[in-house]
């Protein structure tokens, strides 16, 4: 038995296929937009993660360098007025091992070990500097992150503040918010009896 639709019927089906296929478009639509979000997010993340990391790795470098050289320590305080870093003059004396040291240093925080083909230092953090005083037991490094609503680093933690601040309207650096530091302590034993 055939079934045969009236004409009325047959029109008013007509184009809903289309509008079915249209409202599954809008869907994907929407679906890879918001992984694309997720992706830029991810990115960003990944940038803050790849700072904090190689910020540790400095900070753990020069931990290192004066553990061997401990009985010349002293030598490798800069204070707070002549921090290490990023659009700073690195030091270039090699007469002792501690002022090799700091100058090497002040070139891996400037990320000389990472140069585009125009010689041109790309690596390591975004405007790092570093405070070194291992007489107080105290590293600070410093550098700015991302702009974000992140909160500040504590009080406590001295090294760059308000270096990264931006009062412009829009930007998420205000308060020093886009400030980021890690600290270590550092123990140098006197070895003399």
């Amino acid at each position: 038995m055939v079934s045969l639709m009236s004409p009325a019927r047959g029109l008013r089906q007509r184009g809903v296929l289309l509008i079915e296929i249209l409202v599954t478009l809008i869907i994907v639509a929407l679906g890879l937009l918001g992984l694309a979000g997720m992706q830029v997010q991810l990115q960003k993340n990944e940038i803050d993660s790849y700072q904090r990391t190689q910020a540790l790795l400095l900070l753990n470098d020069m931990a290192n360098r004066i553990a061997t050289n401990r009985t010349a320590a002293a030598s490798y305080v800069t204070g707070s007025g002549s921090p290490l870093g990023v659009a700073m003059t690195c030091p270039n004396a090699t007469s002792t091992v501690a002022q090799m040291d700091l100058g090497d240093w002040c070139q891996a925080l400037q990320g000389a070990a990472e140069t585009t083909s125009a010689n041109t230092s790309v690596g390591a953090l975004i405007g790092g500097a570093a405070v070194l005083n291992p007489l107080a037991a105290t590293f600070w490094l410093r550098w700015r992150g991302r702009d974000s609503a992140l909160s500040a680093p504590p009080a406590s933690v001295a090294c760059g503040a308000s270096s990264y601040s931006n009062s412009a309207t829009g930007s998420g650096c205000i308060d020093d918010r886009c400030r980021r530091a890690v600290t270590t302590v550092v123990r140098v034993a006197n070895l003399t009896p």
